[in-house]
């Protein structure tokens, strides 16, 4: 069957063109001349998503049925839509896709074989194909191609809004998977980042049911390939910068999964923020984005001279780069390793209470990993004055949907098997909270990850602090003392010691949310 007769199946006809797995050149063409991007000095495209310039979570769904009805954890994160309703909507959006160009790029995502999944994802606007060609997998040769069904087909239309009245959505735009239907449907909004992350809620759901351990976290590779590391963390933690490392190949930096062999990536590209990114503070991801082939989202460009801004956040904080994880210099070949040797949390705690570096006990691992702690800071999101502490359970609770408690009881079966080393690395504050301490310089967080990662500070001698009652270690080289010991850091210790009962007590109080 033709891949048209195939796009009629599902009710995709009468459109006008259909541009097929086309190059990322010929997708540059064809957003240009389209003016939905302009290309930049270096070679890179650079693209404005509109309205939306990041993740919209009341707007994201999932089709309740016989199939998920059980399975998925509902509530507000996880929110049902209803079958009939989805037929309706759908039927709106491939009426709306009639008499339209439309770009369909054939890719899959794992990059263990046994775990392969096929994607079909089509969209109206070729910045977006070129998007999912980046991001996601794609085999080289056509021939392998051609052959290769859908597993899972996502329509992507940012130009088509739902009516919220008779669609039953929250807004005009909507992000909503169907596992019966196989297929996901994303319109109203152009954030990028809605395709990258509806299709990893997509594995979040299937994989555990085949055993796979599904993780949002970056991962690095040492001399062997028994030598591997995965960092945890939320976003503005440094997950992307510290495990891109000079001296270790980066295997991804977002998702992955863990099953009986190792470890293994989901996608074939990266989605760094690059606000204020500069060439001497991350070179890779600085050289990288600036490459042909490259998509900047939301970056400002000067419309003369095409060069670009890093630093201007006057559209959003939330700039992007998306480029193909071959463009990171020491990028592993199989983006695959074995059991993670090591495991670092990281948390960027701007209440300056956490220490920098600690080694966690099994049980401790299994409770961090559950709350997912990190801390925003005055100015990040309007109405923010002062800190506030964030939890995101298993790191990543917008893209779950199962309940928490499954993805930990994962983590805490690979822990126990495969005996990795955890870590806690605070990548925030030190000498009080935010206003009032100073962060912690990315130099010494990245020699406390390098001498993690080779065996130097697990030999230091460990005790254990009377607050959090964590695993700090007594010294370490030349590692400032009250790095180490953040009450030390303190002008006024009793304060410390308020505030770290405070944080304690918040901790406590969201675990007990999850029992």
């Amino acid at each position: 069957m033709t891949i048209e007769g195939l796009l009629k199946q599902i009710g995709l006809r009468n459109f006008n063109q259909l541009y097929c797995d086309l190059s990322p050149a010929a997708l540059y063409e064809q957003a240009i001349r389209r003016h939905e991007a302009l290309l930049s000095y270096s070679g890179s495209l650079v693209f404005h998503t509109g309205q939306y310039k990041g993740r919209s979570p009341e707007d994201k769904f999932i089709v309740k049925d016989k199939m998920t009805e059980n399975l998925v954890d509902w509530g507000k994160i996880n929110k049902p839509f209803d079958p009939l309703a989805f037929r309706h909507l759908k039927e709106k959006l491939l009426f709306y896709l009639q008499n339209r160009d439309l770009f369909l790029q054939r890719c899959h995502v794992c990059a263990d074989p046994q775990h392969r999944l096929n994607l079909w994802i089509i969209t109206e606007q070729p910045v977006y194909s070129l998007f999912a060609r980046t991001l996601f997998r794609v085999e080289k040769e056509r021939e392998k191609r051609d052959p290769l069904l859908a597993d899972f087909i996502l329509i992507h239309a940012p130009g088509f809004r739902a009516d919220p009245e008779i669609d039953q959505t929250h807004s005009g735009a909507f992000i909503i998977l169907n596992f019966s239907e196989k297929l996901i449907l994303i319109g109203g909004t152009g954030y990028a980042g809605e395709i990258k992350k509806s299709v990893f809620t997509l594995l979040n759901f299937l994989l555990p049911q085949k055993g796979v351990f599904p993780m949002h976290c970056s991962a690095n590779l040492g001399n062997s390939n028994e030598d591997s590391a995965i960092f945890f963390g939320l976003s503005g933690t440094g997950k992307t910068t510290l495990s891109i490392d000079p001296t270790r190949r980066l295997i991804g930096d977002d998702e992955h999964g863990w099953d009986d062999k190792g470890i293994f990536n989901f996608e074939g590209g990266c989605y760094a923020k690059i606000i204020g990114i500069s060439k001497e503070g991350e070179p890779e991801i600085y050289n990288s984005a600036l490459r042909f082939g490259s998509l900047l989202e939301n970056v400002i460009i000067d419309p003369q001279t095409r060069e670009i801004n890093f630093f201007d956040d006057s559209l959003t904080e939330n700039t992007r780069a998306a480029f193909p994880i071959d463009y990171i210099p020491n990028a592993s070949l199989t983006q695959t390793g074995g059991h993670p040797k090591n495991i670092v949390m990281l948390c960027c705690d701007a209440f300056g209470l956490l220490p920098a570096v600690a080694k966690l006990s099994t049980e401790q691992a299994i409770s961090y990993f559950l709350l997912g702690y990190t801390s925003k800071i005055a100015g990040t999101e309007a109405g923010i004055k002062e800190p506030q502490a964030v939890f995101s359970p298993c790191f990543g609770s917008p893209f779950l949907p199962l309940s928490p408690k499954v993805y930990a009881q994962m983590f805490k079966e690979k822990i126990e098997s495969h005996k990795p080393t955890v870590w806690l690395v605070n990548t925030g504050w030190v000498g009080g909270e935010y206003g009032i301490g100073k962060r912690i310089a990315l130099s010494i967080t990245r020699r406390l990850v390098q001498s993690i990662l080779n065996g130097e500070l697990a030999k230091s001698e460990f005790v254990q602090e009377k607050h959090f009652n964590l695993f700090i270690p007594q010294s370490f080289k030349d590692i400032p003392h009250e790095i180490l010991y953040p009450s030390k850091s303190w002008k006024d210790e009793r304060r410390y010691t308020t505030k770290a009962k405070e944080l304690k007590e918040l901790f406590n109080h969201y675990a007990q949310t999850l029992t």
